[in-house]
C-alpha cells in the first residue's frame, strides 16, 4: 500500500507539473531562411534555455569523413568572427551561463543555460558561430588530435564501446548507421579544409536547424532577438537525404572481439523500426520489463537467480531510421558454489530462455502495470524543469514527426497491452534478425 501511494504521490505531483505546461502553451515561428523555433514562457525562475537542434549526425556522412559530425561538436566551441577562440565560454559564464552539447547517430545539439537577461547576448554568440565559424587550420589540428585521443581513450577503457561498435558494424551492411559516431581514426587523420568547410555551410545552415527556447522569456522577445541575428544568415540547399534503406536481416550475424578482459562480455542487438513507428512505445516499455530493476525479468533472472551475470541492460535507440534494440550482459566469473567459469555460450543460453518466455507467453499486467509507473515518474521527471522541458520538445518534434506528440506520450504509453509486449518480442527479438557478439578475454600464446 505504501509503494502504491508512493506511485500516486509522484505521479500526482508530475502530473500537477506537466499540467502547467500544455500544447497550446507552446508557440511556434519560422524565419524567412527556413529556422523554426519553439518557445514557452516559464517565468516561474528568471532562467532560460536555448536548445540548438542541428538535423546532423553519423548518418549524414560518408566512408572519408566518419566523425566529422562530432569534430564539429568540438569546433563549434573554437571562435568566430567577432567572438574568437574560448570567447563563446567567457562570455557565457560573464552573464551567468554555461552550455554543453552531444553529438548522436541523428542530430547534433547544443545547449545554452543563462539568466534570462543575458538573451539577446546568447543570440549574439550563437548568431556569430552559425554564420562565422572560424575554421582555422591550426586550431582544426589540435582539436583533431583532441578527437583523436578521445577515440583510442574510449575503446582501451570502455568494453562496452568495444564490442557495440563492432557488432553495430556487423547489424548494418549497408546503412551509414553502420559506422560509430566518433569515426574511425583513419578518416579523422584525413579530413580536410575543404571537407570541414563544405560541411559546415551544408549542415548549420538556419533551414537545417531547430531552436527551442523556455524559460523567463515572453515570445515577442525571441521573436525579435530571432529576427535580428538569426535571420540575416542565409538559408542553403537542403542537404542531401540518406537514401539508404538497411537490407532486411534474413540470418543470424556473429562477431568475437578479445581484449584484455576478466569475464566474457556478451551483446545481442536486433533491428526494429525507426523511433516515429507506433511499436516505439512496446519496445520501450519492453526494454524496462527485461532490465528495469531489481525484479525486472533478465536482471533478476540472470543476476540474482541464476547469478550467470553480473550485470545487464537493454536499450533502444532513438533514430530517424530503422535503428536496434540491444541486450548488453557480463558474464560471472564462475557459476555459484563452484569453480566451473560462466562461458559467452551458458549466458546467451539464459538470456534465450527468458526471452523466449517472453515470446510465447508473454508478461503478466502487474508487471506491466509496474514499468508503466516507472516510466509515467521517469518522464514527467525528465520535463518538470526548463531544460527537460527544451530538450523533449525538441526532440520529439525531430524524432517523432511533432512536437504536440510529446504531450501525447503519457496516453500512449498507458494504451500498451500485454498483448502488444508480446507481439513485439515475437516479431523483433528472434535469432534471424539479430546480431551475437562476444568480448573474450584476450588468448594465452601458445608456444
Amino acid at each position: 500500500m505504501r509503494t502504491l501511494l508512493f506511485l500516486v504521490v509522484l505521479s500526482t505531483g508530475g502530473l500537477l507539473a506537466w499540467g502547467q505546461t500544455r500544447a497550446e502553451d507552446v508557440k511556434s515561428f519560422t524565419l524567412s531562411n527556413g529556422m523554426k523555433f519553439l518557445v514557452v514562457e516559464d517565468h516561474s525562475i528568471p532562467n532560460a534555455n536555448l536548445y540548438l537542434f542541428w538535423r546532423v549526425g553519423s548518418r549524414n556522412e560518408r566512408p572519408g569523413i566518419t566523425g566529422i559530425s562530432h569534430f564539429f561538436e568540438h569546433m563549434m566551441f573554437n571562435g568566430a568572427k567577432k567572438y574568437g577562440p574560448k570567447e563563446f565560454d567567457r562570455v557565457m559564464e560573464a552573464n551567468g551561463g554555461s552550455n554543453n552539447a552531444y553529438t548522436t547517430a541523428d542530430v547534433t545539439v547544443y545547449t545554452d543555460w543563462f539568466q534570462s537577461g543575458a538573451l539577446e547576448t546568447i543570440f549574439d554568440l550563437e548568431a556569430d558561430r552559425i554564420a562565422n565559424l572560424a575554421i582555422d587550420p591550426s586550431m582544426v589540428e589540435s582539436e583533431r588530435g583532441v578527437v583523436l585521443s578521445e577515440r583510442s581513450t574510449g575503446l582501451e577503457n570502455s568494453n562496452f564501446r568495444t564490442l557495440f561498435e563492432q557488432v553495430q558494424a556487423a547489424a548494418y551492411t549497408a546503412h551509414p548507421y553502420h559506422w560509430p559516431v566518433i569515426g574511425y581514426e583513419s578518416d579523422i587523420k584525413a579530413w580536410t579544409q575543404a571537407d570541414l568547410e563544405a560541411y559546415h555551410r551544408t549542415y548549420y545552415a538556419p533551414n537545417n536547424g531547430l531552436a527551442v527556447v523556455v524559460g523567463d522569456v515572453t515570445l515577442a522577445q525571441v521573436e525579435a532577438l530571432a529576427r535580428k541575428y538569426i535571420e540575416p544568415i542565409p538559408a542553403q540547399p537542403a542537404p542531401e537525404p540518406v537514401r539508404t534503406v538497411e537490407p532486411e536481416q534474413f540470418g543470424e550475424r556473429r562477431i568475437t572481439v578479445y581484449k584484455d578482459i576478466y569475464s566474457p562480455n556478451l551483446a545481442m542487438a536486433w533491428h526494429v523500426p525507426a523511433t516515429r513507428h507506433p511499436d516505439f512505445y512496446a519496445l520501450d516499455l519492453l526494454s524496462s520489463l527485461l532490465t528495469g530493476g531489481e525484479s525486472a525479468r533478465l536482471t533478476k533472472g540472470l543476476v540474482y537467480d541464476q547469478q550467470v551475470a553480473t550485470s545487464v541492460f537493454a536499450f533502444g535507440d532513438q533514430n530517424f531510421d530503422p535503428g536496434l534494440f540491444t541486450v548488453y550482459a557480463v558474464a560471472s566469473s564462475t557459476l555459484p558454489n563452484s569453480e566451473t567459469p560462466v562461458t559467452p555460450q551458458l549466458l546467451e543460453a539464459a538470456i534465450d530462455s527468458l526471452l523466449a518466455d517472453i515470446r510465447q507467453n508473454g508478461v503478466t499486467e502487474r508487471e506491466l502495470q509496474k514499468v508503466k509507473n516507472q516510466k509515467l515518474i521517469e518522464f514527467y521527471r525528465s520535463v518538470e524543469d526548463i531544460n527537460g522541458r527544451a530538450n523533449a520538445l525538441g526532440t520529439y518534434e525531430l524524432f517523432f514527426g511533432d512536437y504536440r506528440k510529446l504531450y501525447d506520450a503519457p496516453s500512449l504509453y498507458q494504451q500498451v497491452t500485454v498483448d502488444d509486449i508480446r507481439r513485439v518480442a515475437a516479431t523483433y527479438l528472434v535469432p534471424t534478425n539479430r546480431t551475437v557478439g562476444y568480448l573474450l578475454p584476450t588468448p594465452t600464446t601458445q608456444n
